[in-house]
Protein backbone atom coordinates (compact mmCIF):
# COMPACT_ATOMS: atom_id res chain seq x y z
CA UNK A 1 0.00 0.00 0.00
CA UNK A 2 1.21 3.45 -0.75
CA UNK A 3 1.43 6.19 1.87
CA UNK A 4 -1.48 8.08 0.31
CA UNK A 5 -3.75 5.05 0.59
CA UNK A 6 -2.93 4.67 4.29
CA UNK A 7 -3.75 8.32 4.88
CA UNK A 8 -7.04 7.94 3.01
CA UNK A 9 -8.04 4.97 5.17
CA UNK A 10 -7.20 6.89 8.35
CA UNK A 11 -9.22 9.88 7.16
CA UNK A 12 -12.23 7.73 6.32
CA UNK A 13 -12.01 6.10 9.76
CA UNK A 14 -12.00 9.52 11.43
CA UNK A 15 -14.89 10.68 9.29
CA UNK A 16 -16.89 7.57 10.20
CA UNK A 17 -16.22 8.15 13.89
CA UNK A 18 -17.37 11.75 13.68
CA UNK A 19 -20.52 10.82 11.78
CA UNK A 20 -21.23 8.02 14.26
CA UNK A 21 -20.85 10.34 17.24
CA UNK A 22 -23.19 12.87 15.63
CA UNK A 23 -25.80 10.23 14.80
CA UNK A 24 -25.65 8.91 18.37
CA UNK A 25 -26.32 12.39 19.75
CA UNK A 26 -29.19 12.98 17.32
CA UNK A 27 -30.65 9.56 18.06
CA UNK A 28 -30.54 10.21 21.80
CA UNK A 29 -32.28 13.54 21.34
CA UNK A 30 -35.04 11.97 19.29
CA UNK A 31 -35.39 9.07 21.73
CA UNK A 32 -35.66 11.30 24.79
CA UNK A 33 -38.14 13.50 22.95
CA UNK A 34 -40.31 10.46 22.24
CA UNK A 35 -40.10 9.41 25.88
CA UNK A 36 -41.16 12.87 27.02
CA UNK A 37 -44.01 13.00 24.53
CA UNK A 38 -45.30 9.63 25.65
CA UNK A 39 -45.08 10.60 29.30
CA UNK A 40 -46.97 13.85 28.77
CA UNK A 41 -49.70 12.04 26.84
CA UNK A 42 -49.93 9.38 29.54
CA UNK A 43 -50.16 11.94 32.31
CA UNK A 44 -52.86 13.78 30.39
CA UNK A 45 -54.90 10.57 30.19
CA UNK A 46 -54.29 9.43 33.77
CA UNK A 47 -53.27 12.35 36.00
CA UNK A 48 -53.47 10.17 39.11
CA UNK A 49 -50.56 8.04 37.84
CA UNK A 50 -48.28 11.01 37.17
CA UNK A 51 -45.71 10.09 39.84
CA UNK A 52 -45.24 6.56 38.50
CA UNK A 53 -45.13 7.76 34.90
CA UNK A 54 -42.60 10.49 35.73
CA UNK A 55 -40.32 8.03 37.57
CA UNK A 56 -40.38 5.59 34.65
CA UNK A 57 -39.77 8.41 32.18
CA UNK A 58 -36.67 9.60 34.05
CA UNK A 59 -35.30 6.06 34.35
CA UNK A 60 -35.83 5.32 30.66
CA UNK A 61 -34.32 8.64 29.60
CA UNK A 62 -31.26 7.89 31.73
CA UNK A 63 -30.82 4.53 29.98
CA UNK A 64 -31.08 6.16 26.56
CA UNK A 65 -28.62 8.87 27.57
CA UNK A 66 -26.17 6.29 28.92
CA UNK A 67 -26.15 4.29 25.70
CA UNK A 68 -25.78 7.48 23.67
CA UNK A 69 -22.85 8.57 25.83
CA UNK A 70 -21.05 5.30 25.13
CA UNK A 71 -21.69 5.70 21.40
CA UNK A 72 -20.45 9.29 21.34
CA UNK A 73 -17.30 8.35 23.25
CA UNK A 74 -16.63 5.45 20.86
CA UNK A 75 -17.09 7.78 17.90
CA UNK A 76 -14.77 10.40 19.36
CA UNK A 77 -12.15 7.78 20.14
CA UNK A 78 -12.25 6.74 16.48
CA UNK A 79 -11.68 10.37 15.50
CA UNK A 80 -8.75 10.82 17.89
CA UNK A 81 -7.06 7.57 16.87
Amino acid sequence: MSMMTLLDVAGISQLGGAIGAGLAAIGAGIGIGQIGRGAVESIARQPEASNDIRANMILTAAFVEGVALFAVIAGLLAVLK
